[in-house]
């Protein structure tokens, strides 16, 4: 009994040395490159979501950021609706319109941006998610 013991413990020992640390991808200065998704603020994106490079076409960085952003993610996409639903108003986002369907349109705006979102399904169980920001030079601000 003692010897399995022993065993369990060496073996404990060596599976714990093995672990390592994620990588971290680091800049040529050694700074620690932010994720794709850092790139969008002032949008709440689910965890996880995947970003579609290939239909992504996205100009400026954090909030000046404008353009499309695509992703796919492994929630239904009746749940990634009601999760714009609550979260965007977080984020001081106030909705202009909504409508759920097979493709659902969500439509916010703050400040000088509108943002207007598709949502549907990708083919498997989860959905796919394309935000488009644009500027908002109506004037209008908040609609509530």
């Amino acid at each position: 009994m003692f010897i399995f013991k022993r065993l369990a413990f060496i073996l404990v020992l060596i599976t714990t040395a093995c672990v390592s640390e994620p990588l971290v991808l680091k800049g040529s200065d050694g700074s620690t490159i932010p994720p794709a998704f850092a790139s969008f603020s002032g949008i709440p994106i689910p965890e996880p979501a995947y970003i579609d490079l290939e239909a992504t076409r996205a100009l400026g960085y954090g909030e000046n950021w404008s353009g499309t952003l695509v992703f796919t993610t492994p929630f239904a996409s009746h749940e990634i609706f009601d999760f714009y639903i609550s979260e965007m108003p977080k984020f001081g986002w106030s909705d202009v319109a909504t409508v759920r369907a097979r493709i659902s349109h969500l439509t916010y705006i703050k400040d000088k941006k509108a943002i207007q979102i598709l949502i549907e399904k990708d083919g498997n169980s989860g959905a796919y998610v394309s935000i488009t920001a644009i500027p908002n030079n109506t004037g209008i601000s908040d609609v509530r």
